[in-house]
C-alpha cells in the first residue's frame, strides 16, 4: 500500500459530480509556515560567550538576532566581530532601550540574553519586562539575594526569566547523576582542573556540593574533622570535599568521585571551549518565551 501522506503535507479530498460518474480528487497542501520568529537581543555581545551566541542564534531555526548590546566596539557589525563571513548589518549599540522599543513596536516575540555584570542584571530584566520581553541571565557570581529580588519582580510583573548558573547541558547532566549517586555512597570528593587561576572552588563545584548536600547523607565520616589542607576544602556541612588543580594548558574538567565497599564510581565532564554552552542557550531561548515567572537552573528545561 502506498500512502498518500507526505510527512510535511496535508491531504485535502473531495468529490466532483459529473454526468456519468462521481470522481474523487485529492490535492496536497503544505502546512502553514511558522507564524513567528523569536527576536533575540544579546547583552555582552563582545565577550567570548557573546560572540559565540551571535553565531549560534544567527544559525538557529526560528530565531533572529535583533540587537547586540555592549560598551565596547560600538558601531561595529555584530557579525564581523563574531567572525562571520558576511556582516549581519546589526551594529553593536550601548542603548538597550532603543533596541527593545523597536522589537515592541513590531509586536514580535523577543528574548533578552544577558551576559553582563551582576550589578546590571536587575535593571536589564526590568527593562526587558517593560517592553514585553522575557530574559535569560547567565552571569557568574550573581548573588542569591539578587535572584530573590528578580523572582519577586517576575512574579509580580508576570514575566518569564531563566537564571542559569550554567548553560552547559553536560554540566547539568553531571549534577543530576551526582544527586542520584549520592543516595548510595557515603564517600565523595570533587576534583576539578582549570587552565587559569580563577575563583576557586569554581561555581560548578559549589553547585554540585549544594545539590548533594541536605539529602540526609554525611560524607567522608572517617576524616570529617581533618583540617589538613591537603585534604581539600569542605563545602557545606555534609563533608563534601573539593580539590582544585590549576595548570596552564589543562581543559576545564570536573569529576565527582564516589566510593563504597569494594567500588569507586566516577563521573566526569570536560569543557574544551565556550561552544559547549550554545545548545543549552538555544534550548533556553525556545522555552523561556512560555514562562510567566522566574526559573532557576537550566535543568528545569531538560
Amino acid at each position: 500500500m502506498v500512502s498518500l501522506y507526505h510527512p510535511f503535507q496535508f491531504r485535502t479530498c473531495g468529490k466532483i459530480a459529473t454526468r456519468n460518474a462521481t470522481k474523487v480528487f485529492c490535492s496536497m497542501e503544505m502546512p502553514p509556515p511558522s507564524q513567528s520568529t523569536t527576536k533575540v537581543v544579546i547583552i555582552g555581545a563582545t565577550k567570548e560567550i557573546g560572540k559565540a551566541a551571535i553565531l549560534a542564534v544567527s544559525k538557529a531555526r526560528g530565531m533572529e538576532l535583533t540587537g547586540a548590546i555592549d560598551s565596547q566596539c560600538i558601531g561595529q557589525d555584530a557579525g564581523e566581530i563574531s567572525g562571520m563571513e558576511e556582516p549581519l548589518e546589526i551594529p553593536v549599540l550601548n542603548d538597550l532601550t532603543m533596541v527593545l522599543g523597536s522589537i515592541a513596536q513590531s509586536r514580535a516575540t523577543g528574548v533578552v540574553v544577558d551576559f553582563s555584570e551582576p550589578s546590571t542584571v536587575y535593571d536589564n530584566v526590568k527593562q526587558a519586562a517593560a517592553f514585553g520581553l522575557n530574559s535569560i541571565v547567565y552571569v557568574p557570581k550573581l548573588e542569591l539575594d539578587t535572584v530573590a529580588q528578580l523572582s519577586a519582580f517576575c512574579e509580580k510583573a508576570t514575566v518569564g526569566c531563566l537564571v542559569a548558573p550554567t548553560l552547559s547541558i553536560g554540566s547539568v547532566l553531571l549534577q543530576q547523576a551526582a544527586i542520584q549517586a549520592s543516595f548510595h555512597y557515603s564517600n565523595v570528593e570533587i576534583v576539578e582542573s582549570r587552565p587559569n587561576p580563577l575563583d576557586l572552588p569554581s561555581q560548578d563545584a559549589i553547585q554540585i556540593a549544594n545539590n548533594i548536600s541536605d539529602l540526609g547523607q554525611l560524607y567522608n565520616r572517617e576524616d570529617l574533622e581533618s583540617d589538613n589542607p591537603a585534604r581539600g576544602q569542605v563545602l557545606g556541612e555534609d563533608g563534601v570535599r573539593v580539590h582544585s588543580m590549576v595548570l596552564p594548558g589543562l581543559t576545564s574538567s570536573t569529576s565527582i568521585n564516589f566510593s563504597g565497599p569494594g567500588e569507586i564510581y566516577t563521573i566526569r565532564h570536560d569543557v574544551t571551549n565556550v561552544q559547549c554552552l550554545m545548545p543549552g542557550l538555544i534550548m533556553a531561548i525556545r522555552k523561556v518565551v512560555r514562562l510567566k515567572n522566574l526559573v532557576y537552573g537550566l535543568e528545569k528545561f531538560l
